[in-house]
């Protein structure tokens, strides 16, 4: 066994393969870059080298150093994570001609596998069900358009050395072909210097489901049942489970043996993933296979009770698998989120800075019930624009996929996050849908239920209820606290009113609230002035926490916290809300205020994220129509077209290309 290992990643993946090796009696070596040098994985490791600066191409994707890092460190071998080097053919080549060893698939595998369009000839070779699709070389935009039409739409464009949903586009009329062939080139060529792309149908209504397989050196492969991640958002997974509910165990089976097979005619000798695209009919066809560590392998982690890291370093040090096929079983049921550095109500743009608070929910194993965090970032650090946005991968397992929802659902709600926009509302109104909750499933699930995009909703019925007696709760345990402070009455003796006004968005919920022993009893009151029966609220909740947790009526309820003027903005269950607690005396007046109206900037287009100006498409005097192309912003690898709104006439152009913008600052501004 290796006695120490080099790591050539960072964020999450780098800690999480850290944790493993450590537990297997490794020490690890990290590799980072200028802009990570108090990156968490470089704390957690036995020793870090740094590697240059901050743009991967110039550090994380520059094998040299990687080589070189493991020569100072006398690290024996190297493990990739996912992304950056991960599927780079040259990389374990390059690896093995400096006597390192590469925890990964053998360079042949790779060569086979890791690269799309090879993966798909090799596939049809070995008799796998493959879409129907162009894998030549794509000469320009019009060839693209000559390629889709022929085909036939919907088509997906994708990037062959792609992942992760970087240089994916899906076409669905020519019109959209010429320019998403030019976005998804671009995204392939800044994410893994390689612009190559291939075309294929895209079937409609699809779901996404993959099965992880292991392989050992010895000709031994197995696989691990399935995941199914079809809730997706640009190409990107959003959540994944396992296994999936549209599976039954022929179905597992067969689509299993065809996983095996398939890495069995490459020599497959790690831990990888054959993907496969599933009609709801539980018909299947191959469509990719990553050669490396999925992002979302802790779920498969979770039903077998697994660990793939250690697996995959074992495999690397000439170890047979231990476990035969008859071996593998899958228990209860797990699901993952990606929490990303994203605002959802602002169509999900990147959002960078420093994380004022970090506070996710405790990792615990209890009760039947499984809460894991997967993360790379601490309290106090920064997130970057330099790479991906990812903050955490949280996970739940249960006996149940109903119950593995619910503690999803719980966590997320006990999930804190400040200094920066997340994605946790929208991950906390997914666990809520009635349609996910059903198994109803598609890759277009999140453009079908959000067409419009994610918004904020003002909470009605039951969950109104809910924020404001939660509210309330807060309010009458600071105005407790607050007397219990030395001079802050003046000596004064005060008897507080027990009847209390709660606003949310200027709807107003009239209750009482006073102690009950260690409870706060609550009771609503109607239009008509009758008091409702007592709602009982028990947390240890004391000021200055982030998070309210505790029981409604013997319910467990979580709820992010956030102070503001005479109240406060709960998040709970994807509502993120500023809730106001008025006196009586108070609310009299509030209703007298004026609301203040929204600055116009209709005439100016604001960059809409922290990001690179990779292109300006229009000039100064220029008519532009709605729809058109007005500039190309990138940030986290990602390219965003901004378009015109409206009809109009470009007067001041203030962004150049090259130039990094902060978020809101002026691009340019309409006559």
């Amino acid at each position: 066994m290796f006695k120490r290992i080099l790591i050539a990643n960072r964020g999450e993946i780098a800690c999480r393969i850290i944790r493993s090796a450590r537990r297997m009696g490794i020490e690890t070596v990290a590799v980072y870059s200028d802009a990570d040098r108090d990156a968490l994985h470089v704390e957690m490791a036995d020793e870090a080298v740094l590697i240059g600066p901050p743009p991967a191409a110039e550090s994380y994707l520059v094998i040299e150093k990687i080589v070189e890092a493991c020569r100072k460190t006398g690290a024996q071998a190297v493990h990739p994570g996912y992304g950056f080097l991960s599927e780079r053919e040259a990389f374990p080549r390059a690896l093995a001609d400096a006597g390192l060893v590469f925890i990964g698939p053998n360079p042949g595998a790779i060569a086979a596998m890791g690269d799309k369009i090879e993966s798909k000839k090799a596939a049809a070779k070995a008799g796998v069900s493959t879409v129907p699709g162009f894998l030549g070389v794509i000469e320009d935009d019009r060839h693209a358009v000559k390629i889709a039409d022929e085909i036939g739409y919907p088509v997906m464009i994708k990037a062959s050395a792609g992942g992760g949903g970087k240089g994916m586009r899906i076409a669905h009329a020519t019109a959209e072909v010429a320019e998403g062939f030019g976005l998804a080139k671009a995204e392939a060529k800044s994410s893994f210097g390689d612009d190559r792309v291939f075309i294929e149908k895209f079937i409609t209504d699809p779901r996404h489901i993959e099965i992880q397989v292991l392989g050992d050196k010895h000709g031994n492969v197995i696989y691990l049942g399935e995941r199914e991640c079809s809730i997706q958002r640009r190409n990107q997974k959003v959540i994944e489970e396992a296994p999936s509910p549209l599976l039954d165990e022929t179905t597992r089976r067969k689509m299993g043996e065809q996983a095996v097979a398939l890495a069995m005619a490459v020599n497959y000798d790690s831990a990888g993933t054959v993907e496969f695209v599933a009609g709801q009919d539980k018909s299947f066809y191959f469509l990719e296979m990553n050669t490396r560590l999925q992002v979302e392998h802790p779920v498969t982690e979770l039903i077998t009770g697994i660990d793939l890291v250690e697996q995959m370093i074992r495999i690397a040090a000439g170890e047979k698998l231990a476990i035969a096929q008859k071996d593998v079983t899958l228990t209860g049921w797990a699901v993952e989120t990606r929490v990303y550095a994203e605002d959802p109500f602002r169509n999900f743009l990147p959002s960078i800075g420093r994380l004022v608070k970090y506070r996710p929910p405790a990792e615990m194993s209890q009760d039947g019930i499984t809460v894991r965090n997967d993360t790379g970032v601490y309290e106090g650090g920064e997130i970057s624009i330099h790479y991906d946005p990812m903050i955490a991968k949280l996970v739940t397992h249960g006996p149940s996929r109903a119950a593995a929802i619910e503690a999803q659902a719980h966590a997320l709600d006990a999930f804190y996050i400040d200094g920066i926009r997340h994605n946790i509302p929208f991950l906390s109104a997914l666990m809520h849908h009635p349609r996910w909750r059903a198994g109803n499933l598609s890759t277009g699930f999140i453009a079908e239920e959000f067409p419009k995009g994610f918004s904020a909703r003002t909470p009605k019925g039951e969950i109104a209820r809910r924020l404001a007696a939660v509210a309330a709760a807060i309010d009458h345990v600071l105005g407790e606290r607050k007397r219990q402070i030395s001079g802050q009455m003046n000596g004064r003796v005060v008897t507080r009113e027990g009847r209390r006004a709660v606003w949310l968005d200027r709807a107003e919920i009239l209750l009482d609230v006073a102690r009950d022993g260690d409870a706060i009893a609550i009771r609503f009151v109607s239009e008509d002035g009758d008091v409702g029966n007592a709602h009982q609220l028990l947390s240890r909740w004391v000021p200055g926490q982030p998070v309210w947790q505790g029981t409604l009526d013997g319910h467990p309820v979580a709820l992010q916290v956030r102070p503001i003027a005479n109240g406060f903005r709960l998040a709970h269950q994807g509502f993120e809300v500023a809730i106001y607690v008025f006196t009586e005396t108070e609310a009299a007046a509030a209703r007298l205020m004026p609301v203040a109206a929204a600055t116009d900037t209709g005439k100016k287009l604001l960059c809409p994220m922290p990001g690179l100006v990779v292109s300006v498409a229009v000039t100064e005097g220029q008519e532009v129509k709605a729809g058109e192309t007005l500039a190309v912003i990138e940030a986290m690898k990602m390219q965003n077209v901004l378009r015109a709104e409206y009809d109009g006439v470009v007067k001041t152009i203030a962004a150049v290309p090259g130039a990094t913008l902060a978020v809101d600052a002026l691009i340019l501004e309409f006559a």
